[in-house]
Parts: structure tokens; sequence; C-alpha cells
């Protein structure tokens, strides 16, 4: 008898400690409604949605998951029973509200707010220069997702998020909990804010959704660090990808075109992501952009025939190493607002003006860069309104006015310039009130290395071959010029290796040998 009792009681304490059978519920089969069959629903529990028209508001609960019925093959836009399975707001101000492990699989989520398509229309035409700052961005006061997750770990995948008054897919961190949801497969587009709006430190993994015509950025990030990767974010009224007010996301993968704005822009202090691996064309501004104290990594990008820089600084402080920048209608790489960056490694090539431009005051270090431009007025390398810039060890070809304008501070020394045969101009020009040092570099086919007006130059240990006339011009110094131990090759009977004007200081050891 104390036997049977004890294994009673142990089948008891057995039972006790295992998780319930989750249970299937049916919508409308079992429960007239989605959110009736929430309601009776039990952490572990799968509702399946049939295909219809749904007008309600969810709440889920946690540790369900709602998922549409119905056919996993591709559609229109999605998956057909995402786009067979619909939550229509009604225009009232709450869609879906996620829960702690909650899932949401496949369902359009729609009429959510007011959609007011003069108004997306009005801010398309004027690129969103009208919109206000926080109009439609997921932190502001009163915003209404049309799918919200705050201060939740979840999953929403493969829904179709479309024409809702706010923003498409709203993140938001929550003090003292985690936020790290899985935003993966959907389609969100023609929103009255963004696409994928994240907030107030969540991190969530933001993976293979398409984000498109919204009325803000595709995804944009405000004081949090996602994971961006892998998505389609195109002809957005703002970004592509934004990032601001101290964000530190990855952002790897992406592809970024025909935004309104930039294909992925940064701003503001303390917002330093790392972006890597994506590719940016055909944007209406840059492709990649960042102003205003930010602080990125910019690295094995693609940024090519967007309307403005290929990557484009104003007052920023980037490190951009390794990216592809070619065919923009700017600068491949350019620099404004007394920005400060570090520019390796890159490629930047037939951009329909300067390679790297340094304006307004802006400082960079310049190494190991391969740049090229066939054809064009505009130098390949630009120095101008009193920047500063160290130019090293990059392979510069072709140009227009010259290879290397420099209108402020520059040091140019171990690069390997080519030219066309004599014709292509100046390799180096410095302008008045400018200064340059200029060593150990190798000039091939430019009509002279260097030629200096009014400026303060060094000029030592360079080897010219292919000029004309001069390979070393320099007029009117304010201080004594020092320009010693170059070489040069020419065949032209008139060459010579120095033509100062002005103000000698030390001219020694230039060695000229006919080819």
């Amino acid at each position: 008898m104390i036997r049977k009792a004890k294994l009673s009681l142990f089948l008891f304490l057995f039972a006790a400690t295992q998780p319930a059978i989750a249970a299937t519920l049916s919508v409308p089969q079992d429960h007239p409604s989605i959110q009736a069959a929430i309601d009776a629903s039990a952490p572990g529990d799968i509702i399946f949605v049939a295909p219809g028209q749904y007008s309600e508001q969810i709440a889920l609960k946690p540790g369900i998951t709602l998922r549409s019925d119905g056919d996993d093959s591709r559609g229109t836009d999605g998956l057909k029973r995402a786009e067979a399975t619909v939550i229509d707001g009604g225009q009232k101000t709450q869609g879906v509200v996620m829960a702690e492990g909650s899932t949401l699989d496949g369902f359009t989520v729609t009429n959510v707010g007011v959609y007011d398509d003069a108004v997306w229309k009005k801010h398309f035409d004027s690129h969103g220069e009208e919109l206000g700052d926080d109009e439609g961005s997921v932190q502001a006061e009163g915003t209404s997702p049309a799918i919200s997750v705050q201060g939740v770990i979840c999953s929403v995948m493969n829904c179709l998020v479309h024409h809702n008054g706010d923003v498409g897919i709203g993140i938001l961190g929550k003090e003292n909990t985690n936020t790290e949801p899985l935003i993966t497969g959907n389609t969100v587009y023609r929103n009255m804010g963004g696409g994928i709006g994240v907030a107030e430190g969540a991190e969530p993994i933001i993976w293979g959704n398409t984000c498109k015509e919204n009325l803000r950025a595709g995804i944009g990030c405000r004081k949090a660090s996602p994971i961006i990767t892998d998505n389609l974010c195109f002809q957005n009224i703002r970004a592509g990808i934004g990032c601001r007010e101290g964000s530190m996301p990855i952002m790897r993968g992406n592809k970024c075109y025909q935004n309104r704005r930039a294909g992925i822009g940064i701003r503001t202090t303390d917002s330093a992501p790392i972006v890597e691996g994506n590719e940016c064309y055909e944007n209406e501004m840059a492709g990649i952009g960042c102003r205003d104290g930010a602080s990125p990594i910019l690295r094995n990008n693609i940024c090519r025939k967007n309307k403005m820089a290929g990557i484009g600084c104003n007052g920023a402080f980037p490190l951009i190493v390794s990216n592809v920048c070619q065919e923009n209608e700017q600068a491949g790489i350019g620099l404004q607002g007394q920005a400060t960056a570090v520019i390796h490694g890159n490629k930047c090539q037939d951009n329909s003006q300067v390679a790297i431009g340094i304006t307004e005051g802006s400082t960079a270090i310049i190494t190991a860069n391969n740049l090229s431009r066939i054809g064009g007025v505009p130098p390949i390398i630009a120095v101008k309104d009193d920047s500063t810039a160290t130019i090293r060890d990059n392979r510069i070809s072709g140009g227009g006015v010259a290879a290397v304008l420099v209108q402020g501070t520059a040091i140019a020394s171990g690069n390997t310039f080519t030219g066309n045969d004599g014709k292509q101009g100046n390799a180096i020009w410095i302008w008045e009130s400018s200064s340059a040092t200029v060593s150990d570099n190798t000039f091939d086919g430019y009509r002279s290395a260097v030629n200096a007006t009014e400026a303060t130059v060094i000029i030592k240990g360079n080897k010219i071959s292919r000029f004309q006339g001069a390979a070393i011009i320099v007029k009117n110094s304010p201080e004594p010029v020092y320009i010693f131990d170059n070489s040069g090759v020419s065949n032209d009977s008139k060459a010579r290796m120095v033509d100062v004007q002005g103000n000698a200081g030390i001219i020694d050891n230039n060695v000229l040998k006919s080819e």
C-alpha cells in the first residue's frame, strides 16, 4: 500500500513538472475572431488563421504563435498565405501588439491609422525636406505602429505591412528588459512613417526584409543597436537605412537603391555604426551619407551611380576603408563641414567630379587608394577651402586640370601618378597661399609634375617621366623653396627639371636624363 502511494505521488510530481501539451486553435473554425482565439490560448499554443479579412485590433499573449493558414509559395509581394490573410485596423491606432515569446507569421497588416496618399506624394516630390523631424518616427509621442514590439523578445516574420498611418513595424526598448526580436522576411511599404523603426535601446535582428516607398527611412534607428542584414530598401522618401542619435547598429549585406535621399544616412554625435558589405546605388543623394558628428566605420561597401557622392561626409568623423565608389555624379568620396576622416584602400573610379574631395576646412589621411577617371575637367583629388590632407601611397590615374589640386595644406608622398602622354596637365597643382610637401612620388605622362604659384613648397626625391617643358614649376613663393634630389626622363628637347621664378632656397641635385 505504501509502495502504491509513493508511485502515485511520483507520477503526480512528474506530471506537474512537464510542460502542458501545446494546443492548436483555428480561426474561424474554433473561434470567430483572431482575438477570441488569442484570449482562449495558453503559452505554447499555435493559432492558425484561415484566409480572409479580419477587421480587429490584435494583442498577442506571451508564448503563442499566430500563423496564417494556406499556401507557402510566393505571391506578388510575399507569401500567398500572407497576401490572403488580412488584419484590417479600420483606421484605428492599434494594429498588432506583440508579447514576450510570441510569433506573428504571415499576415497582411494594413489600414492602421490613416494613410494619406496626397501627403505621401507631397513629401515624395520634396525629397522629404518638409517632413518634420519627428513626423512618423518610431519614438515620437503618440506613435502608433501597425505592428508594435515594446520591451519583448518575439518574432515577426513573413508579413506584409502597408498603407498604414504611421511606422510599419515599431520596435521600442524598455528599461531593465531585453528587446531583441527577430524581424525577418517581411515586406513593408507605403506607410506614413518609417518602414521598420527601432528606438530606445532596442537590439533586434532585422534580416531579409523588403522596405520600400515608406515616408521616412526604409529602416531607421534612434538610440538603438540593431543588427540590420540582407535587407532590400528602395524608393523610400528618406534614406534606405537611417541611423541617428547615438545608435550603434551593424549594417551588413543590405541593398539600398533609388531612395529619395541617401542609400544609408548616418547623423548626430555618438552615432557609431559599423557599415560593411552593403550596396548603395542610384540614390537621389549620396550612396552613404554621414554628418553632424557621426563616427561610422564604412568598410567594403559598393556605392555607384548615386546623384551625389558615393560616400559623403559633412562634419562627421568616419573611417572609410576598402569601399568601391564608381560612376557617381559628384565625388567618389567627399568631405566638407570640417569633417575628419581616414580614407584607406578604396577604389574610386570614373566619378563625374573628383575621386576624393576634401573641402570646407576638413582634414583627411588618404592612403593606399586606387583613384582614376577617364576624361573630365575636375582633378582626381581636391584639397580646397583651407583643408588639410596627407596623401600617401595611392595609385592615381588621369585627372583634369590636375591630378591633385591643393588649396590648403597637403603632404603627398609615395604616390604613383599615371597621366596621358604629357597631355594631362599638372600632376599636382598648388594654389596661392597654400603649402605642400611633395616627396618620393612617381610621375609619368603629365605636362608637369608640380606647378605651384605663390605657395610654400618642399619638393624632393620624386621620379618624373614623359613630361613637357619643365617638370617642376614654382612661381613667386612667399618663402624660400626647397627642390632637391628629383630625377627626370624626357625625350623633349626643351625639357628641364626645374623652373623657379622668385624666391629660391635650396635647388640641388635635380637630374634630367634623355630617354
